[in-house]
């Protein structure tokens, strides 16, 4: 039997590891890679695990539905892992489209 993939365990788990640090500004610079409703899960999930990132939720404002503001995805990280998980989800998702 296969096991569901869930979001919600992913972020858990990512959570409970600790986000390395520059020892001298204290801090990390992050950026976010805005994941669009109706993403494939496994590939959000293959993003993840691949690139190290990040998974929370963020609000933003959303102009459709009459929906002002909704819970969005992103993957938190620093640059260069964003930039390449962006390229790596655009690749995927064009991937499976042309698949279907």
């Amino acid at each position: 039997m296969h096991k569901t993939l869930n979001l919600d365990d992913l972020i858990a788990k990512k959570n409970s590891e600790s986000i390395e640090t520059d020892p001298e500004l204290g801090y990390e610079e992050l950026y976010d890679l805005i994941i669009p409703p109706g993403t494939v899960v496994s590939i959000i999930y293959d993003i993840v695990e691949e690139f190290g990132l990040e998974p929370i939720t963020r609000k933003m404002p959303i102009n459709i539905a009459n929906s002002e503001e909704r819970e969005i995805l992103v993957l938190r990280g620093p640059l260069e892992k964003v930039q390449a998980a962006e390229e790596f989800l655009y690749k995927e998702m064009k991937a499976w489209v042309e698949n279907q």
